[in-house]
């Protein structure tokens, strides 16, 4: 028997341009394992809390004194909740709220001489951490494209030197996966 290999896309909601990834991981992977691949394949340094939402049941790291309840992601398969054609969600970084739709595009039987997880595709750069949310994303991305912002300095200083909001580079994405999830 073949193993199920996930094709998912991740968009990141509310920014535009569209930042996204395409990705193939097992479906026997944990949602914590998920998280991971969610983290790397975007960018993200893994920095806050986050949560999965799937069919109006959240998932993340369970408090035991919180509410609402969060069920354990370290118990729950995504080939559990999810199909193709399935739709969730996924929050990452509960002050700046980055909100994540991730689309469950095709299950296929896994590639034998393929490595999994996977990062075919995507576009654009992931937001710093930090930013500020989609407003502070938006308010970056106008002070780096004009030298005349009167933010432009202070913003590409903050950024680096090396961030280009429009770059993505698949196979470090991929690399990344498959090293750390």
């Amino acid at each position: 028997m073949s193993r199920q290999i996930f094709q998912l896309k991740v968009s990141l909601t509310g920014v535009r341009p569209s930042v996204w990834r395409r990705v193939l991981v097992p479906g026997g992977y944990t949602l914590d394992r998920l998280h991971r691949v969610v983290q790397h394949a975007m960018g993200w340094r893994d920095c806050h809390l986050h949560a999965f939402e799937i069919d109006g049941v959240q998932y993340g790291e369970p408090d035991p004194d919180a509410e609402p309840v969060v069920h354990d992601e370290l118990d729950t398969r995504l080939d559990a909740v999810a199909g193709k054609g399935s739709r969730f969600g996924y929050v990452y970084d509960f002050g700046d709220w980055w909100e994540h739709e991730l689309v469950v595009e095709d299950v296929l039987a896994a590639d034998p001489d393929e490595r999994y997880p996977s990062c075919p595709q995507g576009a654009r750069a992931c937001p710093p951490e930090g930013v500020g949310g989609p407003a502070g994303q938006l308010l970056l991305l106008a002070a780096l494209a004009d030298p005349h912002h009167p933010e432009h300095v202070t913003m590409r200083d903050w950024a680096g030197p090396g961030h280009d909001p429009t770059a993505f580079d698949a196979g470090r994405a991929t690399t990344l996966l498959r090293r750390f999830c």
